[in-house]
C-alpha cells in the first residue's frame, strides 16, 4: 500500500501540472486577432527601415564620392539582408515565447 501512494502522488502532480498548462494556454489564446497582425507590421518595418537607411546612405555617398560603383545599388542588398536578419531574429524570439514549455517531454510520460 505504501508503494501505491507515491504513484498516486505522481499521478496527482501530473494532473495538476497539465491542468495548469491548459489554463495558461487558454489565457494565452485569448489574445485578440490584432496581435497577430501587429507581428506582420513589426516584421515589415524591421525590413523596410534598414533598407531605406541603406538607400539613403548610398544616395549620399553617390553625391559626395566621385566615380566608383553605385553606392546605392551596393548598399541596397546589404540593407535588405540586415532587415531580413532582424526580422528573422524577431520571429524566432516570438516563436520561442509561443512554444515555450516549462516541462520536458519525459514529465508528460509519467502517467503512461
Amino acid at each position: 500500500m505504501s508503494d501505491r501512494k507515491p504513484h498516486q502522488e505522481r499521478f496527482h502532480e501530473t494532473v495538476d501540472r497539465k491542468a495548469q498548462r491548459k489554463r495558461t494556454e487558454q489565457i494565452r489564446n485569448q489574445q485578440p486577432l490584432w496581435s497577430g497582425f501587429s507581428l506582420f507590421g513589426i516584421v515589415g518595418w524591421s525590413v523596410a527601415i534598414p533598407t531605406l537607411v541603406a538607400i539613403a546612405v548610398g544616395i549620399w555617398l553617390d553625391r559626395h564620392v566621385q566615380g566608383g560603383p553605385s553606392w546605392t545599388l551596393t548598399l541596397l542588398p546589404i540593407g535588405i539582408g540586415l532587415g531580413c536578419l532582424a526580422a528573422w531574429r524577431w520571429v524566432s524570439h516570438e516563436e520561442q515565447q509561443i512554444h515555450h514549455q516549462p516541462e520536458t517531454q519525459e514529465e508528460d510520460n509519467d502517467d503512461q
